[in-house]
This record gives C-alpha cells, sequence and structure tokens, in this order.
C-alpha cells in the first residue's frame, strides 16, 4: 500500500517519447516508464539485466530506471519521466 501511496504522489519535472530500440542508451536518470498502448515491456535496466514486463495495462506507469527500451517491446506510446 506505501509504495501505491508513493506513486500516486510521484511528480515528474520532463518527459519525453521513446523509441524503441536495442541500441539507443537512455539516461539512467529516467525515473518511470508511461505506457500509452497495453503491451508486454522490454527494458535493460540500470545494472544490465534484460527483463520483459507482461501484461502492462494502457495507462500504466513502470516506476523503474532503465536504460533501454528495446525492439522487442510490443506497448506503444512509451513515455521516458524524471
Amino acid at each position: 500500500m506505501a509504495n501505491q501511496d508513493m506513486q500516486e504522489r510521484q511528480t515528474y519535472t520532463s518527459a519525453f517519447a521513446i523509441t524503441k530500440s536495442d541500441a539507443t542508451v537512455l539516461p539512467p536518470t529516467w525515473g518511470g516508464l508511461f505506457v500509452g498502448g497495453a503491451g508486454a515491456v522490454t527494458v535493460t535496466t540500470l545494472d544490465g539485466e534484460v527483463v520483459t514486463f507482461t501484461g502492462v495495462l494502457a495507462g500504466q506507469i513502470l516506476p523503474i530506471v532503465v536504460t533501454k527500451v528495446m525492439a522487442a517491446t510490443v506497448a506503444t506510446n512509451i513515455v521516458g519521466m524524471r
């Protein structure tokens, strides 16, 4: 419950559209991903792990710091936030 409350209160100061790519490295300061269109999201974490989040819903925020949003990502309209 506490984590959900923190996510709901999180304020972001900037955002940008993310282009899915296995090569593009994002600044590791991004504090979350907004997913506009439902689907799996495959990312590379700050620690270098490749992880796939399945069942991600449209409008969901993934509170994770990533360095890449991989081309295998099915979800659409992804926005990086910090």
